[in-house]
């Protein structure tokens, strides 16, 4: 399988594509890597194709299209149909299935609590996917723009573990955080 670090490494920002019209945008683009985030067996394969002439890497969500088994058998079939460079999932089996199609993979971590953060730890050891992507990204801007949009009080909650993150999370507009860190209980800097 290809190392992707240097393309990556040059070319930072990956295009997340939900539709044709998105693809045919992010093709005009400096981006190297491209995620299909849709599609289904009848526009996949042209989707794919599509971008590999353009050169880009290519990289199908298959917990996010339609009309495949999500299984060994569907990546299979997108393997030998479309040719994607790879497959993102969250689900470990699928990514085994596509690396023993010689596909690139991503493992899709959702980090809301201490919990996923060991359970996605504990996949990566087992199964050592190409990439990890980390789901959100960036939560206190998702914190201020909720907090802006609704009329309830936000508070934030899950993986802050350390004096800065609970910061991080009040400047982005929660009222409160909820931890599990003890060391953050007793601490009285936040107290109003």
């Amino acid at each position: 399988m290809p190392n992707i670090t240097p393309t990556l490494t040059q070319s930072p920002i990956i295009a997340a594509v939900r539709t044709p019209a998105q693809l045919s945008r992010a093709l005009l683009t400096p981006v190297q890597v491209i995620f299909l985030l849709g599609g289904d067996p009848d526009t996949l394969p042209s989707l794919v194709q599509t971008a590999r002439s353009a050169q880009k890497l290519v990289f199908v969500h298959m917990d996010l299209v339609e009309g495949f088994s999500r299984d060994a058998a569907g990546v299979k079939w997108l393997a030998r149909a479309a040719h994607p460079s790879g497959i993102l999932s969250t689900r470990a089996p699928i990514l085994r299935a596509a690396a023993d199609e010689s596909l690139l993979t991503v493992l899709r971590i959702f980090m809301v609590d201490s919990s996923s953060l060991a359970t996605g730890v504990r996949m990566a050891k087992s199964f050592e996917p190409t990439l990890i992507e980390v789901m959100p990204g960036l939560v206190t801007r998702a914190l201020l723009r909720l907090s802006d949009s609704v009329g309830q009080p936000v508070i934030a909650g899950g993986m802050l573990e350390a004096a800065e993150d609970v910061e991080a999370a009040l400047c982005a507009g929660a009222l409160a955080a909820s931890t599990s860190s003890e060391n953050l209980w007793a601490r009285t800097a936040w107290q109003r």
